[in-house]
């Protein structure tokens, strides 16, 4: 039975992991978009300030370019960590299933237990009564 429990805990501590590293990745995403809101704001400021929008402008604003550059290295970000949420995210399933299986093994093991311990009890409670009779 301790086995148990500690494989339990094991599959418990294996899921919230997943999980943890599920959020980790979500909350990099929203940033690297937010920063990517945020360059695409300065990008149209420069743009509007310089009043040329084309990139291949000889007079287009080099912060501007470099901004570009920047958020385009995040959108590559992005998707490299859309790729990682959708592995974690399956990860997780599997960790869930088999914490879900070794759950349902304790509970089922458990009841068995249980029943084990009620068909004694009431043998023992029958010797004792005819113990009584006889």
């Amino acid at each position: 039975m301790k086995s148990r429990e500690g494989l339990l805990r094991l599959k418990r501590f294996q899921v919230e992991e997943k999980r943890r590293q599920l959020t980790q990745i979500e909350t990099m995403i929203g940033e690297f978009d937010k920063m990517s809101a945020d360059l695409d704001s300065q990008i149209a400021f420069e743009e509007q300030k310089a009043g040329i929008s084309d990139v291949n402008h000889f007079a287009y604003p080099t912060f501007a370019k470099a901004a570009i550059q920047r958020r385009d290295n995040l959108h590559g970000s992005i998707s490299e960590l859309k790729d990682q949420l959708a592995a974690a995210e399956l990860s997780l399933k599997e960790a869930q299933e088999g914490l879900d299986k070794a759950e349902m093994l304790d509970e089922r093991d458990g009841g068995k237990a249980r029943e084990a311990i009620n068909l004694e009890r009431e043998r023992m409670e029958l010797q004792h009564q005819r113990s009584m009779i006889g």
